[in-house]
């Protein structure tokens, strides 16, 4: 069975997702134009410290993500936003935001979020 996309199966592992966004990106930039680069390297360099921290900015991409109900993005936001410290309640507290703003056609990504964070052992 060839490795797909979380979005077409249902929850993937983790270290699948890993495998298949680190695989895939260097198959985008390894063909990709000036223009892919730089937009990959503008979307790393967004979430670098500034006036505001990368943890801060995580829980941004987070909510963002989530409003705009893209699996993959919410899935590396949590794994993003645990390695940057972020407990279970403060994500938890995040999702309720997303909520507010994005309306109850959210609640399968905060399912899925929700799985993320039981895989990664955040209490």
């Amino acid at each position: 069975m060839s490795e797909v996309p979380e979005h077409e199966h249902g929850a993937a592992g983790l270290e699948q997702f890993r495998a298949y966004r680190e695989r895939m990106n260097a198959r985008i930039l390894e063909t990709g134009t000036q223009t892919t680069r730089r937009f990959f390297n503008l979307d790393g360099a967004a979430y670098k410290d500034g006036v505001l921290d990368a943890r801060t900015k995580e829980l941004l991409g987070l909510v963002a993500s989530t409003v705009l109900r893209c699996d993959d993005c919410i899935t590396y936001h949590v794994v993003r936003c645990a390695e940057e410290g972020v407990t279970r309640q403060q994500m938890v507290e995040v999702f309720d935001v997303a909520l507010v703003v994005g309306g109850s056609i959210t609640i399968p990504h905060v399912r899925r979020a929700y799985d993320r964070m039981d895989e990664l052992g955040l209490a």
